[in-house]
């Protein structure tokens, strides 16, 4: 997949910490973050870096070296003494190929999953460029999620939500320290951390409100 290393077995897997790292957060503080992230206006500056689904889990594309920078950032950012439920994944590590979202039951993404998984992960330019269009480039945010006609997502497994783009390379879109203030397809590495945490730890709160309100509901 775009040249990206992959680590031998089934499902296909790509190693991190090579040519991008991974943020991991809860599908639903990665959505809110991701409202943050895209202003509104006619022409808006979103951000068009990599997202992927997998089960209740975001995954969030950044530049290799993200993850060792992630615990400094927090603490930079006064988040650092607060359980956020925001992981990293880096050097060393691996993570599930997504899929292309379905198109249809027979669509092209739809059936590719017949082909093997690797070449479902890595045919985004053949088999799905109308979705990649609509995920990609200046894309409404959050972009619809992927449809599940054919239940891969059911069981678990990575879709792309928002698929890599195939022409400059994918890396020049990713999220780093380097861009300062960010660029017209990625905000800057901190920007998009704080803006995760912050959604993060909302969430929680939220969530930790919601419960003692479903236990008398329930009583």
């Amino acid at each position: 997949m775009l040249g990206w290393p992959t680590a031998p077995g089934t499902p296909v897997r790509l190693r991190t910490g090579v040519r991008f790292d991974v943020l991991d957060v809860p599908v639903q503080a990665g959505h809110a973050a991701l409202r943050r992230l895209g202003p509104p206006g006619a022409t808006p500056r979103r951000p068009g870096f990599p997202v992927a689904l997998r089960g209740g889990r975001m995954l969030l594309l950044v530049a290799a070296g993200g993850a060792e920078e992630l615990p400094g950032l927090l603490e930079w950012l006064e988040w650092g003494s607060l359980p956020l439920d925001l992981t990293a994944v880096g050097t060393g590590g691996l993570v599930e190929a997504p899929l292309l979202p379905a198109t249809g039951a027979t669509g092209a993404a739809g059936s590719a999953g017949a082909t093997g998984s690797a070449d479902v992960a890595g045919s985004v330019g053949a088999a799905g460029s109308a979705d990649v269009g609509r995920a990609g480039r200046g894309s409404a945010l959050p972009p619809p999620r992927p449809r599940d006609h054919d239940g891969r997502a059911r069981r678990g497994a990575a879709v792309w939500l928002r698929p890599p783009e195939q022409e400059g390379g994918a890396e020049t879109s990713l999220p780093a320290l380097s861009a300062v203030g960010g660029t017209a397809a990625a905000p800057d590495l901190a920007r998009l951390v704080h803006t995760l945490a912050t959604e993060c730890h909302r969430f929680r709160l939220s969530s930790r409100c919601a419960s003692p309100r479903l236990a008398r509901a329930t009583r």
